[in-house]
């Protein structure tokens, strides 16, 4: 059987496409500004160029990805309003996940995990997985909500998060920091000490806010 016939018979091949391109978004496989190739991605990702594009026009929907007539699909370079609203819904997100959880909840061993990768990676100086790590952090904390829906919803907010932090160049001063910061967090929780523990991830979003917002500005001054 043909590629296409396989294709066209899992109405879900489309989303499950989607969701790999937003998942290497996240990892930061891609920057912002940078043409996506059809036939380097069909090949990547096993499928055909219809159901490709299929993904792009939902990454476009999402803001993720732009069509450019008779040029091609970019990723999609942030603008400052886009990061002010990025961090005004982590912090809303986030926060309230954390405030309402109890520090036995299952994705507490997730963040753990994060915590631990991301050290790992810093003992190597790969900054990007470090990064990587640092998003598998944030998703466990919005795991603690229990809710699927929103759990799809932030998969969406760290990949534009993601684009956000490719407009810095030193990826060891935009991540090294946030390795200790996501341990202190995480022990104050777990400590039991809530409220603790949601002032500083409210300190450290808005102290992330600002770096990302200031490399936006430098780069748009160039």
């Amino acid at each position: 059987m043909k590629k296409q016939d396989l294709e066209d018979r899992n109405p879900s091949l489309g989303e499950t496409v989607t969701a790999g391109i937003r998942r290497l978004l996240v990892e930061g496989a891609f920057t912002p500004g940078q043409r996506l190739s059809e036939i380097s991605l069909c090949e990547r990702l096993g499928v055909s160029r219809n159901t490709l594009r299929e993904a792009f026009r939902t990454l476009a929907h999402e803001g993720l990805v732009t069509h450019q007539p008779h040029r091609g699909v970019f990723v999609t370079r942030p603008d400052a309003a886009s990061i002010v609203e990025i961090y005004r819904l982590r912090r809303f997100i986030e926060c309230r996940a954390l405030s309402e959880a109890w520090p036995s909840h299952p994705a507490v061993k997730e963040m753990r995990a994060a915590v631990e990768e991301a050290r790992t990676c810093r003992e190597r100086r790969d900054w990007q997985a470090v990064g990587t790590a640092n998003m598998a952090f944030h998703g466990a904390i919005v795991a603690l909500a229990d809710s699927a829906r929103m759990n799809v919803f932030f998969r969406q907010i760290l990949a534009e998060l993601r684009l956000a932090f490719g407009l810095m160049a030193d990826k060891e001063w935009l991540h090294g920091p946030y390795v200790e910061m996501n341990e202190q967090v995480l022990e104050t929780f777990e400590g039991g000490d809530t409220t603790a523990a949601v002032a500083l991830l409210e300190q450290y979003l808005a102290q992330s806010e600002r770096i990302v917002l200031a490399a936006w500005e430098r780069q748009a001054s160039l």
